[in-house]
C-alpha cells in the first residue's frame, strides 16, 4: 500500500470532513472492489516515481485504475479498469537507457498516455469517512471499529467544540472519528490560544474549537500517525504526543491544554493512568488504594497511608476541564483489567460506572426465490416450492423413466428374436428382423423424428428445462420476484473488548453555590 503523500490542505478542508462533490487531485480517495475490501489512495496527477506510461496506478484483483481515470469524478462513480502499459516505464527499460548513456531518461514523463478501457473489472469510488478508513487504514495495532467507536462517542456525548483526550493511538481509527465528531472549524489566526483566559470562557460554553489530543507510546507508531494526520488535513486539530502516560500524564507545556471534556483510553493497564486524571492531586492514602494490587504491574511506588505525602516538584495542573462534567470511557480486552479499572475509578471519585460489550452483527436483506423454474439459474433455490410442485416433478421423472424402459426392453426383444431366428435357421424371421433395425437407422437419419413423434407429449428434459429458464429470464424482473427475507451474517463477530464508562462531576465550591443562587433565585 502505498504511503499517501502531504497534500496542500490550507486553502481546503480535509476530505474527512468536507470531502465536496467530485475527487480533487493530491486527495484522499477510497476504491471500493467489495464491501469490505477497499482501497486508500491519494490522488496525483503526476507521473512521477511512476513506471506506468498513464501515470500512478492503483492495482488490484479487479483491474488496474490510474489515477488520471479517478480524478475530477463524482463520489460513487463507478470506474471501469483499464489496460496499462509497463513496457516504456518499466524498471528494465530505465536500466537499459542508463547503460546506454541517456541522461534524459525521465524526459518522457512529461505527458500521460491516455488509458485504455479493459474488457471486464470496474470499482466504485468513495469519499474517505472514518467508517471507510477503518476498513483500508494499514494496520499498526488492533483498531476501534466503527459498532465499538461510534457506541462509544454517543455514550461519551461528545459533539462539536470538545476537547478529547485519546491515550493509545495505535493505528489512528478512533482518532479519525472523534476529530469528526468535535469539529467545529479549523483554528484561525485570530483565534484565542488555548489556556489563556478569554479561550477558557469560550470553552466553558462549548463553543471553542474542538481538539483531539492523542498520546502514544512507541515513537515510530507515533510519528507514522503524525505524517498520516498530514496527509489527510488534519494535523491542525490533532495533537500528536509521544508520552508514557503512566508516569508523565497528559497535561502539555502549552498553557492549560488538554482542558479535557472527554476522555478515552485504550491502553494495558487504565488504571495506572487514572491518577493524572483528578480535578486535585489525589491524597497518599488514594494512591495506595489503587495501587495495592500485588497483581498489578505498576511501577506506582507503595505509599503508606501513615507516612507524610511527599510534596511534588511543580504545581498540581490538571488535564480536565473545571468548568464541565468530563466523562470517561476505558478499552479493555479481558475482565480483570475491568476490575482493576473500575476500582481504582471508584478510590479516585469517578461515579455512574458501568460496562457495556458490543457485539454487533450484520442483518443481510435480500429476496429468496424457491421454486422449480429456478432450475440452473444464480442466486435462487431451485428446489420445490409445494407439495404439488414435487409431486409432479416425480410424475415427470417417473413418466420419462417409464418410456425409457419401454424402449430398452424393445431393443433388447429384438436381439433376442434374431439370434433364435439365427439358431434356428429362419430366414423369415432374420427379414423381418433386419427390417425394423433398417427402421430405426432411417430413423436415426432423420434427425430422430419419427422416434421424438413416438415419445411426443412426455415431460421436457432436464436440458429442455434449462433451456427454457433461459430464454424466460430475459422477459423476467427478478427484482421484485420472490420473497423479501432477512438472516444475521453467517460470520459470527467475536469480543472485542469490554468497554467502562464514568462521569467526573465538576466541583462545586461554596462561591459556586452562591452564585448559582444568586442567578436562579
Amino acid at each position: 500500500m502505498e504511503m499517501p503523500q502531504s497534500p496542500a490542505h490550507a486553502a481546503s478542508s480535509s476530505p474527512f470532513l468536507d470531502p465536496g462533490t467530485h475527487s480533487v487531485a493530491g486527495s484522499l480517495g477510497v476504491l471500493q472492489l467489495k464491501r469490505d475490501h477497499l482501497i486508500p489512495a491519494i490522488l496525483s496527477a503526476s507521473s512521477a516515481d511512476s513506471d506506468y506510461a498513464e501515470g500512478k496506478v492503483v492495482n488490484t484483483r479487479f483491474g488496474s485504475y490510474p489515477h488520471s481515470t479517478l480524478i475530477n469524478k463524482p463520489w460513487g462513480t463507478q470506474i471501469l479498469a483499464s489496460v496499462v502499459d509497463t513496457g516504456s516505464r518499466s524498471k528494465k527499460r530505465k536500466r537499459e537507457k542508463a547503460d546506454n548513456g541517456d541522461d534524459n531518461v525521465d524526459a518522457d514523463r512529461t505527458g500521460l498516455v491516455k488509458a485504455a478501457t479493459a474488457s471486464s473489472g470496474f470499482a466504485h469510488l468513495v469519499p474517505p469517512t472514518p467508517e471507510t478508513w477503518t476498513l483500508c487504514l494499514p494496520h499498526r495495532t488492533q483498531v476501534v471499529y466503527t459498532p465499538d467507536y461510534s457506541y462509544i462517542l454517543q455514550r461519551l456525548r461528545v459533539r462539536p467544540g470538545d476537547h478529547i483526550i485519546e491515550a493509545g493511538a495505535g493505528s489512528g481509527s478512533f482518532t479519525h472519528a472523534a476529530v469528526r465528531a468535535v469539529y467545529n472549524g479549523y483554528p484561525t489566526d485570530n483565534s484565542p490560544q488555548e489556556g489563556t483566559e478569554s479561550a477558557t470562557k469560550k470553552h466553558k460554553g462549548s463553543t471553542g474549537q474542538g481538539r483531539v489530543y492523542s498520546f502514544e507510546y512507541h515513537a515510530p507508531r507515533a510519528e507514522t500517525l503524525k505524517a498520516e494526520l498530514a496527509s489527510h488535513g488534519l494535523d491542525t486539530l490533532v495533537t500528536v504526543t509521544n508520552r508514557d502516560v503512566y508516569n508523565d500524564g497528559f497535561c502539555l507545556d502549552d498553557h492549560a491544554e488538554p482542558n479535557a471534556d472527554v476522555i478515552f483510553l485504550d491502553l494495558p493497564a487504565p488504571w495506572q493512568a487514572l491518577k493524572h486524571l483528578t480535578r486535585s492531586p489525589p491524597s497518599a492514602a488514594v494512591l495506595n488504594s489503587v495501587a495495592s494490587d500485588p497483581s498489578t504491574p505498576t511501577q506506582t511506588p507503595q505509599l503508606s497511608s501513615t507516612s507524610p505525602q511527599q510534596q511534588p516538584s511543580t504545581p498540581f495542573r490538571s488535564p480536565l476541564n473545571p468548568n464541565r462534567t468530563v466523562r470517561i470511557c476505558t478499552f479493555s480486552p479481558c475482565i480483570e483489567q475491568v476490575t482493576k479499572t473500575v476500582s481504582a475509578l471508584r478510590s479516585l471519585g469517578w461515579l455512574e460506572i458501568g460496562m457495556a460489550e458490543i457485539q454487533a452483527k450484520r442483518v443481510e436483506v435480500r429476496r429468496e426465490r424457491v421454486g422449480l423454474q429456478e432450475e440452473g439459474l444464480r442466486g435462487a433455490n431451485a428446489a420445490a416450492a409445494s407439495v404439488q410442485e414435487a409431486v409432479q416433478r416425480l410424475r415427470d421423472v417417473e413418466g420419462r423413466a417409464k418410456v425409457f424402459h419401454g424402449l430398452q426392453k424393445e431393443k433388447q426383444q429384438q436381439v433376442m428374436r434374431r439370434a433364435e431366428a439365427a439358431k434356428r435357421g429362419d430366414k423369415a424371421t432374420l427379414s423381418k428382423v433386419a427390417d425394423d433395425v433398417a427402421d430405426e437407422d432411417l430413423e436415426a437419419d432423420d434427425g430422430g423424428a419419427m422416434k421424438k413423434a413416438r415419445v411426443e407429449g412426455l415431460p421436457p428434459s432436464k436440458h429442455d428445462r434449462l433451456e427454457r429458464a433461459k430464454r424466460d429470464l430475459e422477459s423476467r424482473e427478478l427484482f421484485k420476484e420472490g420473497r423479501l427475507v432477512h438472516r444475521t451474517e453467517a460470520e459470527i463477530k467475536t469480543h472485542t473488548s469490554y468497554l467502562v464508562f464514568a462521569v467526573l462531576p465538576r466541583e462545586w465550591s461554596r462561591d459556586d453555590e452562591v452564585e448559582a443562587r444568586a442567578r436562579w433565585s
